[in-house]
């Protein structure tokens, strides 16, 4: 599977901005789709997570009421509406897809985005 991401930018603090990830070359609808985030020297960190179905949503409690997490499967493309935003939101943002596991660590994902910088300024 193959995933690109796209959609960051430099946006203002209180600002919105929509990140989308397209799927390719394998069975989309199989796989729980995670985003994650990665601040310059830090960890890379779980942000939302939704089931196969997208019937289940699940997010970090940082992010929670602000963030929202959607697929549409017909597109093979996974969503990160983000509102909001604040200057720590500022990171590059990754879209992966998850083989096994709860969803929310990133040894259960096999397939990464190449990730999309997202700058929140004050």
């Amino acid at each position: 599977v193959q995933l690109q991401a796209s959609g960051g930018g430099l946006v203002q603090a209180g600002g919105s901005l929509r990140l989308s990830c397209a799927a390719s070359g394998g069975t989309f609808s199989r796989y729980p789709m995670g985003w994650f985030r990665q601040a310059p020297g830090k960890e890379r960190e779980f942000v939302a997570v939704i089931s196969e179905s997208g019937s289940y949503t699940y997010y970090a409690d940082s992010v929670k009421g602000r963030f929202t997490i959607s697929r549409d499967n017909a597109k093979n493309s996974v969503y990160l509406q983000m509102n909001t935003l604040k200057p720590e939101d500022t990171a590059v943002y990754y879209c992966a897809a998850s083989t096994y596991g709860s969803g929310l660590h990133l040894n259960g994902y096999a397939y990464w985005g190449q990730g999309t910088q997202v700058t929140v300024s004050s």
